[in-house]
């Protein structure tokens, strides 16, 4: 959520980002400045009332001590509550209208992510790898795991619909070899481990959303819950409402979830394989950090990430996501693409976001700053670590083999006791 000072103070600063995004959006800012200004206006009446109330009660005790008669000061004394509460619903409503303009307002964007209107517009900044080109025809990376033994999509289709699938075998347990994988590279950094909710309630879930995703991503298993789409909505709503301690900060995690999305829209959902579904596994970086730290830890998280990469040997470029592809929440976010030699195009393996401070407004999640005993609100980052359908497709076109054989990469092979190939 916007802050309400920048409206209040500097609203031309906050237009001239807005007019970035090209979304229309300035004449919000005029709107919510008015909701604003009436509702302070209604504020100092009421504080108004309370002053003069307590005029009239220091009026009451003077006369009591002096035997002068108090009944009209009395009667004037009852009317002024059932003005203060009529003005109390009134400024209560102009909050509320107010707020949710607010929450409609995107966060800031940063100085440095670029111009565009999709995901064709965003900017390559760095490459990693030799893009592979293999000698032979390769295998539809979903055909392959079939092949293997590894997947069944005709079976999950029977029992789910689209977008679900079987993994069996040894693409199963490369499946759980990519999870343990990040985990441990994680929490060898200092990450602490969580295993989240799957569930969450829509109350918390609006602190860290939009609110279209309820219709659009989100599965509601009754009128007020939902499961995950990420797991980065419960472990970051976990704080909400609480002042953190300083000392405590950063809050540097790592979480290992089922996700689920309905993914309606313009991409949809693969009606045979395993790069866009409705239900994956990802192990996810999450941090809590004070605002002066937050773009350092931003870097890190893509370090991290870009490690994860490089360990696994998959060729990849990293964009600097522009304005049209950027969502309401981040105020600047990389995304990592993986090369996927028989598609010959980088596919997105990994986002990474800082939501600076506009997260925590929603949720009020601060912390108490000891130098000067003030109570600002933290910043919120998150990243993917791994999003194991999407690696296993990058992983299963990369090293597949002619002879219709799967390599196992060699940081995997640990996990996958020791075992090179899959036939």
């Amino acid at each position: 959520m916007q802050d309400i000072e920048i409206i209040r103070k500097n609203p031309d600063t906050l237009k001239k980002n807005l007019k970035r995004r090209k979304q229309g959006l300035t004449k919000k800012v005029d709107e919510i400045k008015e909701e604003d200004k009436d509702w302070r206006q209604k504020k100092q009446e009421e504080d108004s009332l309370r002053h003069e109330r307590n005029k009239i009660s220091k009026k009451i005790n003077k006369a009591k001590k002096q035997g002068k008669d108090i009944q009209s000061l009395i009667h004037e004394a009852k009317a002024i509550p059932p003005q203060i509460e009529k003005i109390q619903e009134e400024r209560e409503a102009l909050k509320q209208k107010r707020d949710t303009l607010l929450r409609e307002l995107p966060n800031t964007i940063h100085e440095s992510v670029p111009y565009g209107e999709s995901d064709e517009d965003n900017k390559e900044i760095k490459t990693w790898g030799e893009p592979k080109n293999p000698p032979f025809d390769l295998l539809p990376h979903q055909d392959l795991a079939e092949s293997l033994n590894g997947a069944d999509f005709t079976r999950s289709a029977k029992t789910s619909g689209s977008g679900f699938y079987f993994l069996k075998g040894k693409i199963g347990l490369l499946n759980q070899a990519l999870i343990q994988f990040a985990i441990n590279n994680l929490t060898q950094k200092g990450y602490t481990y969580h295993e989240p909710p799957l569930m969450m309630r829509k109350d918390v879930y609006a602190t860290g959303v939009q609110l279209n995703d309820f219709d659009d991503v989100m599965y509601n298993v009754s009128d007020e819950d939902y499961l995950i789409a990420t797991s980065e909505a419960p472990m970051l709503a976990q704080y909400k409402d609480e002042t953190l301690n300083e000392q405590d900060l950063p809050l540097k995690s790592c979480a290992y979830s089922m996700c689920f999305r309905k993914e309606v829209g313009s991409h949809g959902v693969d009606t045979k394989g395993l790069f866009r579904t409705h239900q994956f596994n990802k192990v996810e970086q999450i941090v809590v950090s004070k605002p002066e730290n937050s773009w350092k830890i931003h870097k890190e998280l893509q370090k991290n990430a870009e490690e994860i990469h490089q360990l696994l040997e998959l060729p990849y470029r990293v964009v600097n996501v522009c304005t049209g592809d950027l969502g309401s929440f981040a105020a600047k976010k990389y995304d990592i693409e993986t090369w996927m030699p028989r598609q010959q195009a980088y596919k997105e393996t990994c986002s990474n976001s800082n939501y600076t401070d506009y997260q925590a407004r929603r949720a009020n999640v601060r912390y108490h700053k000891e130098e000067d005993n003030t109570y600002p609100y933290v910043h919120t980052l998150n990243s993917t670590g791994v999003a194991t359908s999407r690696i296993l497709v990058a992983i299963l076109e990369n090293y597949q083999n002619k002879n219709g054989s799967l390599t196992i990469p060699k940081v995997l092979r640990p996990y996958m006791n020791g075992q090179k190939e899959i036939k």
